[in-house]
């Protein structure tokens, strides 16, 4: 009983997969690739949408459900004015948490100054078209971490 639910379930949602993606695709966008930390993102923006955020095929709360995640990743789409307005598709790998909704936000950028150029001068002003090239440091022969040295003995 409980395996026929699941398989049911997953049925579901595979024919819900296919069908978003044969809506996404069949229709004109604007593309994007951002990244940050060891995550990329390839945002896609459908003009003429009614403001759907699906991520990884999933809807974006589902898959940020951290506080706060959704309105970073919703703020490149206010400032462009477009808010509402376009439909955003993004597919992102790699990396954490931060650093995957860090490079949604910078393809989904990408992707609006594509759609409307104008809004170059906005994205710039709140650092959003700028790559953070802030990554791990690596560790170094003979220290613990990157720069944490073993305890120093006198004798």
């Amino acid at each position: 009983m409980r395996t026929q639910s699941i398989r049911t379930r997953r049925n579901n949602r595979e024919h819900l997969k296919t069908e978003m993606q044969g809506i996404m695709e069949s229709r004109e966008y604007h593309e994007g690739v951002g990244r940050r930390k060891a995550s990329t993102a390839r945002a896609r923006v459908y003009p003429g949408g009614s403001g759907d955020v699906v991520v990884n095929q999933k809807p974006a709360q589902k898959y940020f459900p951290r506080t706060g995640d959704i309105d970073k990743l919703l703020y490149p789409l206010g400032l462009a004015g477009c808010d509402g307005q376009v439909d955003v598709s993004v597919l992102v790998s790699g990396g954490g948490v931060t650093g995957q909704v860090d490079a949604s936000v910078h393809a989904i950028s990408r992707a609006l100054l594509k759609r409307d150029p104008d809004v170059r001068p906005a994205l710039r002003r709140a650092g959003l078209l700028t790559r953070d090239a802030r990554v791990k440091e690596r560790k170094k022969p003979g220290l613990k971490r990157a720069r944490k040295a073993p305890t120093y003995t006198k004798r």
